[in-house]
């Protein structure tokens, strides 16, 4: 059997073989054979190769500065400056760099040094923050366009593998007690046990099932084809997320999305008794949800009620407005595979709730003012035991307002 000398290569190696092509500076030249000078420092380097016939080549390969990233990675760097490119501080990454070193390390292969965890990381991170074309990443940290899409989509799924499940979890019994407590001091609202927000992501028009994904009121207000994915998230006091459900289609209303969740199987499993969501108009008045009355004519306690209630929709809406403020990715057309999507919007959750954890302070001028449209659901279908559930909360929340 004959092998040429491609196929003793490792995938990485492979890689690396395409980012040579990628990378060859061939304007102004005939052909790969021409040379530069040898006087010619630091602009590029040879790499040896051999094809099928083994016969050795070699290539001109451009080399790239990674003096962007190399400066953002030394003390020289202030805090506040690497703040403003990554959305975190440093001692933050640092810490998202060793929980994930062990999985995102790759192995020096006969061809190349490995990217170091710390840039790959940071690469990720970088185009998550700013949502930059793929060139200009490939610009500032001196690496291949498809080699940066690699990264991107590796760490992304090291982020989901790792960290998801220690920064997303559902509340045990006394963080649950906590919860509740809280939102009851915001609120006078008693046992609600998070905010619930469904946002819409913009991505380009899949090849199939376009109608899926076609979002009708985005089309309506930007005058042209629209079409999206979601991303519906539970929160806590502090606004970070307890429960996601991530990829649904635009066209999928805000209960569509709910009843196919893990967290409307949580409900069946019993895992919310007593206690309630609060979401928005669009979400279904159930036996653990509370939405707010939408009839006209409001009574002064129907009235005192959404007061209270919108304090606490307010909370999950300010956290995906500093999601999509943070992670600048979300707040464009995002260029990801429809396969690769719940990959990259979970790991902008799991790095929301790590800078949430950290306290970390984002700048005004990131204020991200959300748009998504809220629908009112249709009241028919409600159970009466809901109905009487809210009037209670309501006429209680009257009453002790009367009372102070």
């Amino acid at each position: 059997m004959e092998f040429n000398s491609s196929s003793l290569l490792n995938q990485e190696e492979n890689s690396y073989l395409y980012s040579l092509f990628e990378g060859l500076d061939t304007a102004g030249e005939s052909s790969v054979n021409k040379r530069r000078k040898p006087d010619e420092e630091n602009r590029g380097g040879e790499a040896v190769v051999e094809d099928g016939g083994g016969q050795r080549r070699r290539l001109w390969v451009k080399e790239r500065s990674k003096g962007w990233w190399e400066y953002h990675d030394s003390d020289e760097c202030p805090d506040d400056e690497f703040r403003k490119a990554f959305r975190m501080s440093k001692t933050t990454f640092n810490m998202i760099c060793d929980e994930l070193e062990s999985v995102v390390t790759k192995k020096n292969t006969v061809l190349r040094m490995a990217i170091p965890v710390r840039q790959r990381v940071a690469v990720c991170i970088y185009r998550l923050a700013t949502g930059d074309p793929l060139k200009t990443v490939s610009t500032l940290f001196g690496l291949g366009t498809s080699t940066c899409h690699k990264v991107v989509l590796e760490v992304c799924a090291a982020i989901g593998a790792i960290l998801m499940p220690k920064y997303i979890q559902w509340p045990d019994q006394e963080r649950l007690q906590e919860i509740k407590t809280t939102f009851g001091s915001i609120s006078g609202i008693p046992n609600v046990n998070g905010a619930i927000y469904t946002t819409h992501i913009s991505i380009i028009a899949p090849r199939t099932n376009q109608e899926t994904y076609y979002n009708r009121k985005h089309t309506e207000r930007n005058q042209k084809p629209s079409y999206s994915t979601t991303v519906q998230g539970l929160v806590d006091p502090r606004g970070m997320f307890t429960d996601i459900c991530i990829g649904y289609p635009g066209s999928f209303s805000n209960e569509q999305i709910l009843e196919n969740s893990a967290l409307s199987q949580r409900s069946k499993l019993g895992m919310l008794e007593n206690t309630w969501v609060v979401g928005n108009s669009g979400y279904p008045l159930k036996d653990w949800m509370l939405v707010p009355y939408t009839h006209q004519n409001l009574t002064w306690s129907q009235h005192t009620f959404n007061q209270r209630l919108g304090e606490i929709e307010m909370i999950a809406k300010e956290a995906f407005m500093r999601l999509k403020g943070r992670w600048g990715c979300l707040q464009k057309r995002i260029e990801v595979k429809l396969q690769e999507l719940p990959m990259v919007l979970g790991a902008c959750c799991v790095l929301h709730n790590i800078c949430e954890m950290n306290n970390e302070e984002m700048d005004v001028d990131l204020r991200f003012d959300l748009y998504d449209d809220e629908m009112e659901m249709d009241s028919s279908g409600i159970s009466v035991h809901a109905l009487q559930a809210r009037d209670i909360i309501s006429y209680s929340l009257l009453h002790c307002n009367n009372e102070k």
